[in-house]
């Protein structure tokens, strides 16, 4: 740990910017790391539209797999106490590169999720977009006989330049920013703890290993979430 943990009860305005390193102590793969899911899938087959337009039954077929083994993970700990740290300051904001909803499956209420959600699926053609939780999904088509598309962002997708805003806006303000399991490899969600850091927000990151990014904040925890996150909610 680079310094003592400050006591988020001192803050107002906490942002937690989330990445897959939080919910591997659910059992959900992370991307990037050891085992990780794009080492050992191409991406170019299952998760990008061109894939989608190729083969839409084999890129669902991957997703529906993931979705079933979302459903089958629990929150953990460190997705309990962001749950109870926003109930306890209303003005804690949520920024997520997740898609696997493990936030809102821990009370959170209000989360801004950068890369989409596996529970959304959408259809381009008509715009329409519907939440879905069924596992595996009644129909991969929508009743006009469109395929439903997962809505996330894939490699080579833009990003959702709304959400983007969102994520922006409630960082700018922020006066502390923890961020936990991300890997500072993914742009441009990479960039947006800097803002909260060129505000003059308190910022501390949550990661077993360095980051290419670690150096930027003034506190740096090396270790599992679940114990890190108890270290800065004492009330736990």
């Amino acid at each position: 740990m680079n310094g003592d943990a400050p006591d988020l009860n001192q803050f107002k305005r906490i942002v937690f910017f989330t990445g897959a390193g939080l919910s591997a102590e659910s059992g959900i793969p992370t991307y990037r790391g050891q085992g990780g899911t794009w080492q050992r899938y191409n991406y170019e087959d299952y998760a990008c539209q061109r894939a989608f337009d190729r083969d839409p039954e084999k890129v669902w077929e991957f997703h529906e797999a993931r979705r079933a083994d979302a459903a089958g993970c629990e929150p953990n700990l460190a997705h309990r106490l962001i749950a109870e740290i926003a109930q306890a300051k209303p003005e804690t904001e949520i920024v997520t590169q997740n898609i696997d909803h493990m936030h809102q499956r821990a009370g959170a209420e209000r989360v801004i999720e950068l890369h989409g959600s596996l529970w959304r699926v959408r259809c381009d053609r008509t715009g329409l977009i519907e939440e879905n939780f069924d596992v595996p999904l009644k129909s991969r088509k929508t009743p006009y006989g469109d395929y439903w598309r997962p809505d996330l962002v894939w490699f080579e997708d833009p990003m959702n330049m709304e959400t983007i805003d969102e994520a922006v806006r409630v960082i700018q303000r922020c006066d502390c920013l923890v961020s936990i399991g991300t890997s500072g490899l993914v742009y441009p969600a990479a960039q947006l703890p800097m803002l909260a850091i060129a505000g003059g927000a308190v910022a501390i990151e949550i990661n077993p290993e360095e980051t290419p990014i670690s150096q930027s904040f003034a506190y740096t925890m090396r270790g599992p979430a679940t114990e890190m996150m108890r270290l800065l909610w004492p009330e736990a």
